[in-house]
């Protein structure tokens, strides 16, 4: 059964230097106080994952925890670049960054061969694509049964998943609805996993397009109210636009990042606190940061 933590703990337990990690969430549910307790505690030589990494990553890029990132999209969406990644990958700040790209389906098949215990995936998919000049782990197989080519990719197997969900129950089963990317995939591919959680409820009930992940494959549960903020959690609040475009500009200098990084982040206690100084940065009330 799960732990239920705070979410301090659980990072401190559960996230080590050096470790592979991979945050997950499509637009929605994106773990952003998960993000925010790694930089704080200062984790460092990681290997971040993630199909779409957007500004959580900027965030943790910045700060200097990563020496890797494997991923199939980066940018910050509907907005433009990500300054932070950019800056690593182009200029080496704050350290060097080495990046392997894939594709979508690339990466959602090596998740699935994860989840499922085998050593690589296969898919239809890189003929004609540059990412193979670029890319040395996509190989091409022939089909024994067919003979058909087909592209192959190593499984992610993940030290640590970190996803963010609705509700959990207390013995650890989590519910999560709406857009729901590979979150399953990616909690059963890792070695260990943390969940925050909007709510931990005494039970479950039952939504359209939903997932429950069994306690038994969650590491920790942490309750993080308003976790997934800037993005939007489904039937609890709408992604803040503003905030997304407001990044640009914060993340655009180093002076600048590394001050609302101190301010807001550093500075903070957890992630309540952090909602608390945006909103005092803003002239909004905490619960207008999460809302929108």
């Amino acid at each position: 059964m799960a732990l239920i933590l705070e979410l301090a703990a659980a990072i401190d337990e559960f996230v080590h230097d050096g470790d592979t990690v991979a945050m997950e969430g499509f637009t929605h549910l994106i773990p952003s106080a998960a993000g925010h307790e790694i930089i704080r505690q200062r984790r460092r030589d990681l290997t971040l994952v993630r199909m779409t990494p957007d500004l959580i990553y900027d965030q943790l890029i910045g700060m200097g925890c990563a020496r890797k990132l494997v991923f199939s999209w980066g940018g910050n969406p509907g907005v433009g670049s990500l300054h932070r990644l950019r800056d690593a990958i182009e200029h080496g700040w704050p350290r060097p960054l080495e990046i392997e790209e894939h594709s979508h389906a690339g990466m959602a098949t090596a998740y699935a061969a994860g989840a499922s215990n085998l050593p690589f995936g296969v898919l239809r998919g890189y003929l004609g694509s540059d990412l193979l000049k670029y890319n040395p782990r996509i190989k091409f197989i022939e089909c024994p049964f067919t003979g058909e080519r087909l592209a192959a990719v190593p499984a992610i197997r993940p030290d640590v998943a970190v996803i963010h969900a609705q509700q959990a129950d207390r013995k650890g089963n989590v519910l999560l609805w709406g857009i729901v990317g590979v979150q399953k995939e990616v909690v059963m591919a890792a070695r260990r996993s943390i969940v925050t959680v909007e709510e931990i409820v005494d039970r479950l009930e039952p939504r359209a397009n939903s997932v429950v992940l069994p306690g038994w494959v969650v590491s920790a549960v942490c309750e993080v109210r308003g976790g997934a903020f800037p993005s939007y959690a489904l039937g609890y609040y709408p992604r803040d636009n503003s905030f997304y475009q407001r990044w640009d500009e914060i993340a655009r200098e180093r002076q600048g990042f590394a001050d609302w990084i101190e301010r807001h982040v550093m500075a903070t206690a957890d992630f309540a606190e952090f909602r608390r100084s945006l909103a005092a940065a803003g002239g909004k009330r905490p619960h207008q940061v999460a809302s929108g």
